[in-house]
């Protein structure tokens, strides 16, 4: 078509393309999507009859159908017909429904009476045989509570999270030694279901719940491993559980090779399960679901090692459901404990936002596991891989093949090149030149994108008779980060770049190639060396690299709280405990009883655990004196008597932490059990905290609470936590703490300080005596003398004369004196 004619009949031929392209775009149906509403009425915990009623009886039940009719009723009177189905009604402990619907349909909730939050589902996330021993439990908490045969007993504590695997015996029942303590205020429930039959509550496990129907609205479920029932497919809620409440003395044994004795931190605490993700799926619709009803089975202690795993898009942080479930949980007198977040080593990036619950983060212990590679010339390399040797004597040195050097010339191999060099296809390689030998692969595009795997690697050895295998870094890719996995056939991984150039110069030194680059002759040799024992040395504990960091945010925009968080520091670092044979999203631990982890998942349950023990001891605490307990006796210290240091992004440093790595410090349970003095928090302390926000909608309040703000603070800092945290310090605050004495004698306090950079601070009174049972302010005022560019941190100490210690964490930004 010429030049001249084409706008001549251009113009006429696009309007006809874009009306035809409006008509169709409005035909196009709505995508669905779960969302989540809260609703004005208060939940059967809370009703004003709720003091006459008691859970699980007749009339609670009747008052929870009563509100469950009221949410299919709004739904029937507002949405349209076959647009939308019901997944859960929340009725318990917080009043709404989830539904899986159209956005259009969604706007319609927003706008009806009685309706106070609709917010899209974002989706859920999964975020010991040392710890014990690492946290001097058996000649501390558990001496006094009659050994780890007692130690949890009476406490239930409830995991939201995958599932249980019934089977191990770290949940098993024995009979020779029966649980004594009455259960009575627990009203639990066995549902049963594929791989979970009603056997599999024992006594252990004294309940087990499942929640599918947001998974089931949101994906198409697979038979083989998301199971209908509250069996654990994936292992992570296993391995959750162990930690915090697993039997004492359980042997560890994976591929043959016995690491040691399991146990939970309240080895005779009782589990209730509530499986709320699959491997296919998780939604914050089941797992609200599930808090709401382990809320009202009577849990004493509430474990969240999932959850989002980004603020909510369009409200406060503090305000989502899910937070708001949380606090409604804390409301009815539940410990609740959260995993902080496996986005670290960057900053502002915890998930655990409200100083309702406690956010964990995860620390080293001194234990760790080493494996070295033997090159022939002699040179000795570390490296990370639980396998045994490579050798049987140590005399044998194995034929060193690089991957790229063995594939097939003629044969049929992948088009892509990095899984060549990453061994993942035994069909790529020639078995006649790899057979026996130690090969070489490299990680690259595979591994960095997530599709390249080390069980693959182990495939492809026992597929080609291969001896063993090296996993070298890659320098386009940089320093990996390699964590201990038992492997099944010899094998190391190298993830530092220096030592891969090692091994690649020794090896190509040893190598002859023809004029083409092909090689004549393989000449180098080398040994994998046993990597499945541990060693107890080190600085330790560190801060873990993946544990997210604070300072804690306000909303999606990354604005600081004045919450500080995380709040406490736990192992969490190459923990063993309890696994799921099935693995189904880990298939190199298929098949196994145990897996070591790292996580926040991991440092979470010991906490649980620690505060099962602290609530056995002190039954008549508090949720917020228990977290008080933990955070003030806490220790800024590690294992040199230095101040702990953190992992960077840097694989080989370490840099100094602060506050915002580790919360108040690492867990000392020995010492939480007897903190001496406690700071308080209740519910309405936390409306108050809320209505204090800056520029605060207090209808935002009023909609997710049903609180009016009547009493807020002049400061969200004046909160009575633990720790006092300003994000913008100009001029001078005043600050009030209330301590409770809850040792059993008088005693006398000398308050000290040390300030925070910039800031100049002081206490009133320096020194005071308090009877048991009794309270005593301390005025905290906090000057800033010089603007400073990001937050400084110091601390309070009460120092008593009966050697207790309470330290009160203080994290400022100066910006103005």
């Amino acid at each position: 078509m010429a030049k001249g004619s084409f706008a001549s009949i251009a113009l006429p031929s696009l309007s006809i393309f874009i009306c035809i392209f409006l008509v169709s775009i409005t035909c196009l149906p709505e995508e669905r999507s779960i969302y989540l509403v809260l609703l004005e009425e208060n939940a059967v915990a809370f009703h004003e009859a709720s003091s006459t009623i008691y859970p699980n009886s007749e009339a609670w039940k009747a008052h929870a159908k009563q509100l469950q009719s009221s949410h299919d009723l709004l739904l029937q009177n507002t949405l349209e017909s076959g647009s939308y189905n019901k997944l859960h009604s929340y009725k318990h402990v917080i009043n709404g429904f989830s539904v899986h619907t159209t956005p259009s349909q969604a706007t319609r909730l927003r706008g009806r009476r009685g309706v106070r939050l609709v917010e899209k589902d974002r989706g859920a996330k999964m975020m010991t045989t040392y710890t014990p021993e690492f946290l001097s439990l058996p000649k501390g908490i558990w001496k006094m509570e009659g050994g780890h045969q007692n130690a949890g007993d009476g406490i239930v504590i409830g995991f939201v999270d995958s599932g249980i695997n019934p089977l191990h015996p770290s949940f098993a029942f024995d009979p020779t030694h029966p649980f004594t303590s009455n259960l009575s205020r627990f009203e639990g429930a066995c549902e049963t279901g594929p791989m979970f039959p009603a056997t599999s509550c024992n006594g252990k496990i004294v309940s087990a719940r499942y929640f599918s129907a947001g998974a089931e609205a949101s994906a198409t479920l697979n038979a083989s491993v998301d199971f209908l029932s509250p069996f654990d497919a994936e292992g992570h809620g296993s391995h959750v559980a162990s930690v915090a409440a697993g039997n004492a003395g359980v042997p560890v044994v994976v591929n043959g090779f016995y690491y040691g004795r399991a146990s939970g931190m309240a080895p005779r605490a009782r589990i209730a399960v509530y499986k709320a993700l699959y491997p296919s799926v998780g939604t914050l619709a089941d797992v609200i679901a599930a808090i709401d009803l382990a809320v009202t089975d009577g849990v004493d202690i509430l474990t969240l090692c999932v959850g989002p795993n980004e603020p909510v898009q369009d409200t406060l942080t503090f305000l989502s459901m899910f937070d708001i479930s949380l606090l409604f949980a804390r409301k009815a007198g539940v410990f609740v404990v959260q995993a902080a977040g496996n986005k670290g080593p960057a900053s502002s990036t915890v998930v655990s936002f409200s100083p309702w619950s406690m956010g964990v983060a995860a620390s080293t212990t001194d234990r760790s596991y080493h494996s070295s590679l033997l090159l022939g010339n002699g040179q000795l390399l570390n490296g990370v891989g639980l396998s045994g040797r490579s050798f049987g004597n140590g005399s044998v040195l194995h034929k060193l093949v690089l991957a790229k050097d063995a594939v097939k010339i003629n044969g049929t191999s992948p088009s892509t090149p990095e899984y060549i060099e990453e061994c993942q296809h035994p069909e790529a390689l020639n078995p006649d030149i790899v057979l026996g030998s130690i090969i070489i692969c490299t990680f690259s595009a595979g591994f960095a994108n997530g599709t390249s795997t080390v069980a693959a690697i182990i495939d492809t050895c026992k597929a080609l008779g291969i001896e063993g295998f090296i996993l070298v870094a890659n320098p386009n890719y940089g320093d990996y980060i390699a964590e201990p996995v038992p492997l099944t056939v010899s094998g190391i991984l190298i993830p530092g770049v220096d030592d891969a150039k090692v091994i690649v110069k020794y090896y190509e030194e040893e190598t002859k190639r023809d004029e083409r680059g092909s090689v004549k002759e393989f000449d180098a040799v080398a040994a994998v060396g046993e990597g499945r024992v541990a060693s107890f040395t080190g600085r330790s504990p560190v801060v873990s690299r993946f544990s997210s960091r604070g300072p804690d945010i306000i909303d999606v925009k990354k604005h600081p709280a004045d919450v500080l968080k995380p709040d406490i520091l736990a192992p969490g670092h190459q923990i063993w405990a309890a696994w799921s044979p099935i693995s189904a999203s880990e298939p190199l631990l298929k098949g196994q009883d145990f897996a070591i982890l790292s996580g926040t998942s991991m440092a979470t349950p010991h906490v649980a655990g620690i505060a099962a023990l602290i609530k056995q001891y002190n039954p008549l605490w508090t949720p917020s004196m228990i977290a008080s307990a933990i955070s003030t006796t806490s220790s800024k210290y590690d294992n040199l008597g230095e101040h702990m240091m953190a992992e960077g992004y840097d694989t080989n440093s370490l840099i100094p932490s602060t506050p915002f790595e580790y919360g108040a410090g690492f867990v000392n349970p020995n010492c939480a059990i007897d903190p001496g003095l406690v700071l308080s928090s209740e519910y309405v302390d936390f409306i108050s905290f809320l209505c204090s926000l800056p520029n605060m909608d207090t209808d935002a309040i009023i909609a997710a609470t049903g609180e009016q703000c009547n009493h807020p603070f002049p400061y969200p800092f004046s909160l009575n936590l633990p720790s006092v945290t300003i994000s913008t310090l100009r001029g001078s605050v005043s600050v009030r703490r209330t301590f409770m004495n809850v040792g059993n004698n008088t005693e006398t306090y000398l308050t000290s300080v040390l300030p925070p950079n910039g800031t100049k601070v002081n206490l009133d009174p320096t020194w005071f005596t308090i009877s048991p049972q009794r309270t005593q302010d301390l005025e905290i005022q906090l000057t800033a003398i010089q603007p400073m560019q990001t937050f400084s941190f110091g601390e309070i100490v009460l120092t008593g004369s009966l050697n207790h210690i309470v330290r009160i964490t203080l994290s400022v930004f100066a910006v103005s004196a």
